[in-house]
């Protein structure tokens, strides 16, 4: 079997899925008051969680830095106003996220609240913009494959009268 990296941005999408259910998971499982399967329900959304950026980040650099939105030009700051939010708070989401696992395997129950009232939100937002990112470039409005999105019609046959 070979690995084509072009595959991955439907495994990101898989990975950002898996997330979202083991986040809503987790949340679940504390408010019934079960914290050990709410521990590796976490633990677990964040190892899916590293795995989708190594992912990310393969993709990235081995197919292309960027991926142009193909769709109309009437969802197109809508696609935007997803983009940077979703960019923004993804970048904040491997440091409150370890913080939070940090205060919460070390027992500091009041500060692990604290800081998972924030944690918990931005991460399930960042997980949730992840699939409807990919929705909306590879699945609504992908890009044409090979060539041109809009074929020039051929030039007219100009002849030479002598």
């Amino acid at each position: 079997m070979n690995f084509d990296p072009h595959d991955l941005p439907a495994v990101n999408a898989v990975l950002n899925s898996t997330a979202t259910l083991l986040l809503v998971l987790g949340y679940v499982l504390i408010k019934s008051g079960r914290e050990v399967a709410h521990k590796w329900t976490m633990l677990a959304a964040f190892g899916v969680s590293c795995a989708f950026l190594v992912c990310y980040l393969i993709y990235h650099f081995a197919v292309t830095l960027h991926v142009p939105f193909s769709g109309p030009a009437a969802v197109r700051p809508f696609y935007l106003l997803i983009l940077l939010s979703h960019i923004v708070l993804a970048i904040t989401v491997p440091f409150l996220a370890g913080l939070t696992i940090y205060r919460g395997l070390r027992d500091q129950r009041e500060k692990h609240r604290r800081i998972a009232v924030w944690t918990f939100p931005i991460w399930l937002y960042v997980s949730v913009t992840g699939v409807v990112i990919y929705l909306m470039l590879y699945q609504i409005f992908p890009a044409p494959v090979g060539g041109p999105i809009i074929e020039e019609p051929p030039l007219p046959a100009m002849s030479i009268a002598p």
